[in-house]
């Protein structure tokens, strides 16, 4: 794995980290209320989406287990469309799927080292 590409992964996780900081110990009505939590978390969102594109095809066909190109996609969403998303749907990537995200991206730092 080249080094741009690893601190893409490590810079994907920053961006996860400030969006669970943003939104801790939210609930959806308080997150959806306050535009500042909402575009700061959006934006992380969009980032982490943008850093996608310097992750190689064969690190993506080597761990199949992140679903890169819908990161990818959500990213172009966000830039191209960030009038029409939706914010139950980033209130369910924060909740749901964020995290384990982060795990993924943590063990394959790891398993690159």
């Amino acid at each position: 794995m080249k080094n741009k590409e690893y601190m893409s992964l490590k810079k994907m996780i920053e961006y996860i980290d400030k969006a669970l900081k943003y939104t801790n110990n939210c609930s959806f009505e308080t997150f959806s209320n306050n535009d500042e939590k909402v575009d700061a978390t959006v934006f992380a969102i969009s980032q982490i989406g943008e850093l996608v594109k310097n992750v190689s095809e064969e690190t993506m066909k080597k761990y199949p287990n992140i679903e890169w190109i819908i990161i990818k996609n959500l990213r172009n969403k966000i830039v191209h469309d960030y009038e029409g998303i939706k914010l139950n749907f980033i209130w369910d990537i924060i909740t749901e799927d964020i995290v384990p995200l982060k795990i993924k991206l943590e063990n394959i730092l790891q398993c690159e080292k």
